[in-house]
C-alpha cells in the first residue's frame, strides 16, 4: 500500500475521476475482512489520505494547559505534545522571529520532517499550527532567500512548499490554524490547508503575490475559492487585498474572530478550546468524518453520498462503536481506544 500511496498524485483531485478504492484499502487497514458496499465496487479513490495509521483516544474532560515532551527539530519550529487532560493535542509553533516566520528552506525542511512524524504518530488527535512570534503568523516566502535563487531553483523550491502544505492538508486528524498576527502569501496558504482557522481581530491576511508579479504557488488559487467562493477569491487575489480578522470572518475565510489579549495569543487559546472539544470523540470516527467531508467536497453529490456510505461502514465493526453504545446505556463517558 505504501508504494501506491507514494505514487498517488494530489489525493483530493484524483477522486474526481472516479469513486473510492481508497475506502477498500482503508477498510483492510482498519478492520480486515470488511467489505465495501456494492455502490462503491470498482470505483477509484486515492489512498494517500488513509496512509497514516490510526490514533487512540485521549478521552475524558479537558481543562489544564500542560506542556511535556518537546521534539527539538531546531528552534525555528517547536513541536509540543500537550499532556494531562490535553493529551493528544500537538502544537506546531513557528519561531523564526528574525525572518517574520517566512518560509525558508530550513523551515520548510523542518515542517516536512515534523508532519512526516505526526501523520504516523498514533497518539495524535488534533494539531494546532501557531506562531510563537508576537504579531506574526507567517509572512509568506522568505524573499531575501528567494532573491538569491536562480530561476532554475525557484520552481523546485515552490514545489517543495506546495508539497509540504499538501501534506498538512492530508493529515488524517483535525488541524487548526491559530492566526494571531500577519498571515500573507504562503503564510495564508499554510492556514488554508488547515481544517479550521481562527484569528485575532488585529490579524492581517491576504494572498498578495500579484504585487510581486507572480501568483500564489502553495495552493492558494485552489483552496481560497473553495473556502470563500470563486468570485470573491478572484477579487482578493487580483487586488492583493489584505483583510483584518473581522473582514476575514465576514467572508468566511476564518471560523472565529477574537479580540486580541495582552499576551497576544487569543487565537491560540481559542484553537486550544476547540481541540479540547474534539478530544472526547471517537478517534476512528474523527478520521473517517474528515475523509468523507474532504473527498466528498471534490465530487458530485451522488458520488459523495456513496463515499459517506463507505466511510460509515468503516465504523460499524469497531470496538469504539460498541463502547459508545454501552457508555450511553450505562450513562457514563465512553472510553474509546481507537479500535
Amino acid at each position: 500500500m505504501a508504494a501506491a500511496v507514494a505514487a498517488a498524485p494530489g489525493t483530493l483531485g484524483s477522486l474526481h475521476a472516479g469513486g473510492a478504492r481508497l475506502v477498500a484499502a482503508c477498510s483492510a487497514r482498519l478492520c480486515p475482512g470488511l467489505r465495501l458496499p456494492r455502490s462503491l465496487a470498482g470505483r477509484r479513490v486515492s489512498p494517500a489520505t488513509w496512509a497514516q495509521g490510526w490514533v487512540p483516544a485521549a478521552g475524558g474532560p479537558a481543562p489544564k494547559r500542560g506542556y511535556s515532551s518537546e521534539m527539538k527539530t531546531e528552534d525555528e519550529l517547536r513541536v509540543r505534545h500537550l499532556e494531562e487532560e490535553n493529551r493528544g493535542i500537538v502544537v506546531l509553533g513557528i519561531n523564526r522571529a528574525y525572518g517574520k516566520n517566512a518560509l525558508s528552506k530550513n523551515l520548510i525542511k523542518m515542517l516536512s520532517k515534523a508532519v512526516d512524524a505526526l501523520k504516523s504518530d498514533k497518539k495524535v488527535r488534533t494539531i494546532i499550527i501557531r506562531s510563537e512570534v508576537p504579531g506574526i503568523f507567517c509572512a509568506g516566502a522568505d524573499l531575501k532567500e528567494r532573491a538569491k535563487m536562480s530561476s532554475s531553483e525557484v520552481g523546485p523550491f515552490v514545489s517543495k512548499i506546495r508539497a509540504v502544505i499538501n501534506d498538512i492538508a492530508n493529515l488524517p486528524v483535525p488541524t487548526i490554524a491559530a492566526i494571531d498576527g500577519l498571515a500573507l502569501g504562503g503564510g495564508l496558504e499554510l492556514a488554508l490547508a488547515c481544517d479550521i482557522r481562527v484569528a485575532a481581530s488585529s490579524a492581517k491576511m491576504g494572498l498578495v503575490e500579484t504585487k510581486l508579479a507572480i501568483i500564489p504557488g502553495g495552493g492558494g488559487t485552489q483552496r481560497l475559492p473553495r473556502a470563500i467562493g470563486m468570485s470573491l477569491a478572484k477579487e482578493l487575489i487580483f487586488s492583493a487585498r489584505v483583510l483584518d480578522g473581522q473582514e476575514a470572518k465576514a467572508v468566511g475565510l476564518i471560523s472565529h474572530v477574537l479580540e486580541q489579549n495582552q499576551e497576544g495569543d487569543a487565537a491560540y487559546r481559542k484553537a486550544l478550546d476547540l481541540a479540547r472539544e474534539f478530544l472526547p470523540q471517537g478517534p476512528v470516527a474523527m478520521r473517517v468524518a474528515k475523509l468523507a467531508i474532504n473527498q466528498g467536497m471534490e465530487v458530485d453529490l451522488v458520488t459523495g453520498l456513496a463515499i459517506e456510505e463507505a466511510c460509515y461502514a468503516q465504523t460499524i465493526p469497531t470496538k469504539d462503536r460498541l463502547e459508545g453504545l454501552l457508555a450511553f446505556k450505562e450513562k457514563r463517558p465512553p472510553r474509546y481506544k481507537g479500535e
